[in-house]
C-alpha cells in the first residue's frame, strides 16, 4: 500500500509522466490482448495465416487496415507485432538492467581497483559501434530465437544504465545514514538492498526505459535489412515487407504508416517516462520545467 501510494505521488509531480505511462499502458494492453483480438477477426480462422483472404484487400469495415501480399490480415498482423516488439524489449530491459545494475553497486559502492577496471569496461563497450556487431551476430547465428535476440542486444545495452545508476551510487554511499548503518555493523548487501536500492529505484526505472526501447529499435533495424529472427512477426519486418513489395504505391498504407506510428508512440512514451522520473528526483530540472 505504501508503494502505491509513493507510485501515485510521484505521477501527480509530472505530467509528462502519467501522460507516457497512460500511452505506454495502452499499448501494452493492445498486446495482451492480442490473441483475442486476432480470434474477433479471423472469426473462426487465424487472420494471420498464409492466403486467409484475398491479397492486397484496400481498408474497410471487414480488415480495418487491409490485407498484404499473402492475404493476412493488416491488423491481426500489427497488434502481434507490438506484442512481439514489447516482448523484444521487456528480454533485453530486464536483462541490461539487471546487469547494469549489479555492475554499478558493485564498482560504486566497493571503489578502488574494482570501481577502475569495472568503470574501463564499461566505457570501452560505450564507444563500441552496437548496431554492426548486431549485424554481424545475427548474420552468422542461424535460427536464432526472439529470446537469443535479446540477449544479444542486451549485451551491448547495460553500460549506459551501468554508468548512469553507478554516479549515483558514488553520491549515495558517503551520505550520514549510510555511514550510521556501517556504525552499526550492517553488512555490505544489507546497506545496499536496505539503504541504497529503494533511493535508485527511479535512476533504474530510467535504464530500464532506455534499454527496452533501444532493443525495440534494435530489433526494427535488424529486420528492415533482414536479419531478425525467424518465426516471429515484428514491427520491423510488417515495415520491411511494405518496403520490399512497394505497398504504398498499390495502396496499403497502413503496412507502412501504421507500424511507424506505433513505433512512435512508443519512442514517445518510454521517453516521456524518462523525462518524467528526471523532473520528479532531479531538482535542477525540475526548476527549468517549471519555468
Amino acid at each position: 500500500m505504501r508503494l502505491l501510494t509513493a507510485v501515485l505521488r510521484t505521477i501527480r509531480h509530472s505530467r509528462r509522466l502519467a501522460i507516457g505511462l497512460i500511452i505506454l499502458g495502452v499499448l501494452i494492453l493492445l498486446a495482451l490482448f492480442s490473441p483475442l483480438i486476432a480470434k474477433a477477426i479471423g472469426g473462426g480462422q487465424d487472420p494471420i495465416e498464409l492466403a486467409a483472404y484475398d491479397r492486397w484487400l484496400v481498408p474497410g469495415p471487414k480488415h480495418l487496415l487491409g490485407t498484404d501480399q499473402f492475404g493476412r490480415d493488416v491488423f491481426a498482423m500489427v497488434v502481434k507485432a507490438l506484442a512481439v516488439s514489447l516482448q523484444i524489449g521487456a528480454i533485453a530491459g530486464v536483462i541490461s538492467t539487471v546487469v547494469g545494475v549489479i555492475v554499478a553497486f558493485v564498482a560504486g559502492y566497493k571503489g578502488g581497483w574494482i570501481d577502475g577496471i569495472l568503470s574501463t569496461f564499461t566505457g570501452i563497450l560505450l564507444v563500441i559501434p552496437t548496431f554492426p556487431l548486431l549485424i554481424a551476430l545475427s548474420a552468422y547465428a542461424k535460427n536464432v530465437s526472439l529470446f537469443q535476440v535479446g540477449v544479444m542486444i542486451s549485451i551491448f545495452s547495460w553500460p549506459f544504465a551501468a554508468k548512469t545508476i553507478r554516479s549515483q551510487v558514488l553520491s549515495l554511499r558517503t551520505r550520514p545514514y549510510v555511514d550510521l548503518a556501517r556504525v552499526g555493523k550492517a553488512r555490505d548487501i544489507e546497506i545496499i538492498v536496505t539503504e541504497l536500492l529503494p533511493n535508485l529505484l527511479p535512476f533504474i526505472g530510467v535504464g530500464f526505459a532506455s534499454s527496452a526501447l533501444g532493443a525495440i529499435f534494435g530489433l526494427v533495424g535488424l529486420e528492415i535489412i533482414g536479419l531478425g529472427p525467424g518465426g516471429v512477426i515484428d514491427l520491423g519486418q510488417i515495415i520491411f515487407n511494405a518496403i520490399g513489395t512497394g505497398a504504398l504505391t498499390l495502396g496499403a498504407w497502413p503496412m507502412f504508416v501504421v507500424p511507424i506510428g506505433l513505433l512512435t508512440l512508443l519512442f514517445a512514451a518510454l521517453n516521456m517516462v524518462n523525462i518524467g522520473l528526471e523532473e520528479v528526483y532531479n531538482p535542477r530540472l525540475r526548476g527549468v520545467a517549471g519555468e
